[in-house]
């Protein structure tokens, strides 16, 4: 089976995180479904650097996806009003709490980055808290394709963003809504030319009968 390939189109790095999970409403699609892809998704972040000091063990898995999915209810909470749950805070500052990666400037005056999943976790969490407890937690948005439920952060200048990846779903659903109005008028089309039809042959219809 082939790696995931993770996407980080949501203007955040702890919604990225929450969108390891696709489809949440309707059939839920596990993108990180063990600890080999939870490893992929932190490498692909970079957020430690690339690949993790060491890999991932089935405890930092199942603390992995309760932090995502601790996120994933504080930001729906954020976006919709409702008030955020002690547990899922408690969660999210726990992690937020650990020491974060490392990070060192090079010879070749690029950044270095690294650090175990620990460290990683503790950056989506520090994210999440930035996220949730600043300014841009009203920007918050869902994505607006259908089955997608991505969550991103609406940066753009009319606040007018709909979809969170327009390459992705934002073509999708354009091309969605081009056939649907192709058709539309497709068959606005045939109406016409079944109605002109139906006119003709009811004045053909009807000359004869009027001459007697």
């Amino acid at each position: 089976m082939s790696a995931p390939e993770f996407t980080f189109v949501s203007g955040n790095l702890a919604l990225d995180f929450v969108g390891t999970v696709g489809r949440r409403t309707t059939e839920p699609i596990e993108l990180m479904p063990a600890t080999v892809d939870l490893a992929v998704w932190a490498a692909a972040s970079g957020t430690a650097g690339g690949a993790l000091a060491e890999p991932p063990s089935d405890t930092d898995y199942a603390d992995a996806v309760t932090l995502r999915e601790a996120v994933y209810r504080l930001a729906t909470a954020a976006r919709t009003g409702a008030r955020f749950t002690r547990k899922d805070l408690a969660t999210v500052n726990r992690h937020a709490a650990n020491a974060p990666g490392t990070v060192r400037l090079g010879a070749d005056a690029t950044v270095r980055r690294a650090g175990d999943i620990r460290s990683v976790l503790a950056d989506v969490a520090r994210s999440a808290v930035e996220l949730l407890g600043g300014p841009d937690a009203v920007l918050i948005r869902e994505c607006e394709a259908t089955p997608c439920t991505r969550l991103y952060v609406d940066a753009s200048h009319r606040r007018s963003r709909r979809w969170c990846d327009m390459r992705g779903c934002g073509n999708r659903a354009k091309a969605a809504a081009f056939r649907a109005r192709t058709r539309a008028k497709a068959s606005t089309a045939k109406v016409a030319v079944k109605q002109a039809t139906g006119r003709r042959q009811s004045a053909s219809g009807s000359g004869p009968a009027a001459s007697e």
